[in-house]
């Protein structure tokens, strides 16, 4: 393998190759949101039955990234790289030729499956071919496009649902994915790592489908099965327990560990990665549940709720290099940054529960446009906190660790926030027709109006749905406030860090 660091335009196409599949990979949590609505009806399924094509795909990826180190040691760096991209783009294609939700949410697993190993080897690649002295402009590029993909996706989903259909937001990763495959192998094939046959963790990888898989089905099945009144769900919370409790001990113990828990003895790598997954998470939710309570309560369509999500990116895009050259200085407390990034975004959070259906577009997109400034105070402080207190000989198992932390708390989130807003305006709606004290003459007002009284009385439904979905997503967004706030004041449980962050903790 050569260290030597690319220069010229090597250096460019590399580093636009590494970029760009980084970009999808991530792109794909989020394009899906405002597309489920169309995925959905275009399936002949509910929309929140729809909401199994961002959660299959999010967990899929969560349980890949953490084996990616594993995958680089026994295959090499760049053969993963490139093998994981061209499956991304064969598993995107069968996505949009799927004909039903089973056989979807199927291609979306397999398609996280195969982009889990994206991020991190991306970042690595990405880090290996600069020279010490601009690791801080590769972290920036990396960085950059985790930043933008989440607020890009919705808009460009919004674009492609509503201009050519939904089965395109899966069709659009192929030449993408084929272009960056055929380059980047002929740019990087000769920084091919060094090859290690250690053996995998069997015992560990099942253990760890099993109790993700039971506790992510048991959270979206839920309400539909009433929770715990039904026998499925029960059982699914058993196995999920006694999976998680079981990967634990074994992860522990094992000598070739798939997931080196072991990371988490260090108090800046826990503290900074339980607030990091709580972040990611209610990030990651405020994004799905927002266009769905466009689409579904205020009657946009795809396009126009992908636009208000968009506004995310314009500050993040700003304020992402200024973070990072301050903190890059080692002058500063991260914590301090990450704290308000995260009191940013409660705040932010808490406005959005004030919501009204007589908002304006702009009136409900400037707090997406003013969120924007609290992601980078959020995101590259965290990676500095869990990262750089870490030995050199571990680093690669924390980040990998650290990127399925984040995963897995995006994963949930959505999926937690999500049911909760469907139960939720069903208890509103309800609470609602109690308080309608003459129902009947509203009614008759409207037959006034020129409503027949079939007319009317879907009317009033009509009003009585708004009103509670407008009510349920506030609560979400109210509570979401509470999540970001508690979370500020954890990440002080991590010690001191002013440390910068070296191309092996990448």
């Amino acid at each position: 393998m050569s260290n030597t660091p690319l220069t010229g335009s090597k250096l460019f196409a590399a580093s636009a190759v590494l970029a760009l599949a980084n970009f999808f990979v991530v792109l794909d949590i989020t394009i899906c949101n405002v597309s489920v609505p169309n995925i959905a009806g275009g399936l002949g399924v509910s929309p929140n039955q729809g909401t199994w094509v961002i959660t299959s795909y999010a967990v899929a990826e969560a349980i890949t990234v953490p084996l990616s180190g594993w995958l680089s040691r026994r295959f090499g760096t760049v053969h993963v790289f490139v093998t994981s991209l061209l499956l991304f783009g064969l598993f995107s294609g069968l996505c949009g030729f799927a004909t039903s939700l089973p056989m979807l949410v199927a291609f979306r697993v397999l398609q996280g499956l195969a982009g889990g190993p994206l991020m991190p080897m991306s970042q690595t690649l990405l880090l290996s071919i600069y020279p010490k002295e601009k690791l801080a402009a590769a972290t920036g590029i990396w960085a950059m496009t985790t930043l933008v993909a989440p607020t890009a996706g919705p808009i460009l989903g919004g674009h492609i649902c509503d201009g050519i259909g939904w089965p395109w937001v899966f069709f659009i990763n192929m030449p993408i994915t084929a272009i960056c495959a055929f380059a980047g192998w002929q740019i990087l094939r000769e920084r091919e790592t060094k090859l290690h046959r250690d053996p995998i963790d069997y015992i560990g990888f099942v253990l760890m489908v099993i109790w993700i898989g039971a506790l992510q089905m048991m959270l979206d099945k839920g309400r539909e099965l009433d929770w715990f009144n039904s026998t499925t769900i029960v059982m699914l919370a058993i196995t999920a327990a006694i999976g998680f409790v079981s990967f634990v001990i074994w992860e522990l113990t094992d000598d070739h560990p798939i997931v080196d828990l072991r990371i988490f003895r260090y108090r800046a790598f826990s503290a900074g990665g339980v607030t990091m997954s709580i972040g990611y998470g209610g990030f990651l939710s405020g994004i799905v549940i927002l266009p769905l309570w466009l689409q579904s309560g205020m009657g946009y369509s795809a396009t126009s709720a992908g636009e208000v999500i968009a506004l995310n990116g314009v500050f993040a895009l700003i304020m992402a290099p200024i973070i990072g050259r301050v903190l890059g200085t080692g002058k500063y407390d991260a914590r301090a940054f990450m704290c308000i990034g995260m009191l940013w975004f409660g705040f932010v959070t808490y406005m959005r529960g004030t919501f009204e259906t007589d908002m304006t577009m702009w009136q409900i997109a400037r707090w997406n446009l003013l969120q924007g400034i609290g992601f980078p105070l959020f995101f590259i402080p965290s990676t500095i906190i869990c990262l750089a207190p870490i030995p050199s000989h571990e680093t690669a198992s924390a980040a990998g660790l650290l990127s399925f932390v984040r995963t897995l708390g995006g994963a949930f989130g959505t999926s937690v926030a999500t049911t909760y807003w469907d139960n939720m305006a069903t208890v509103k709606k309800g609470a609602l027709v109690d308080t309608i004290n003459n129902a009947q003459a509203t009614i008759d007002q409207l037959g006034k109006a020129g409503y027949s009284h079939d007319q009317a009385v879907s009317q009033l439904d009509y009003i009585v749905n708004i009103q509670s979905i407008m009510l349920s997503t506030n609560r979400v967004f109210q509570l979401s406030a509470l999540v970001f706030f508690a979370g500020g004041l954890l990440i002080w449980f991590a010690p001191a860090s002013k440390g910068k962050l070296s191309s092996a903790a990448h």
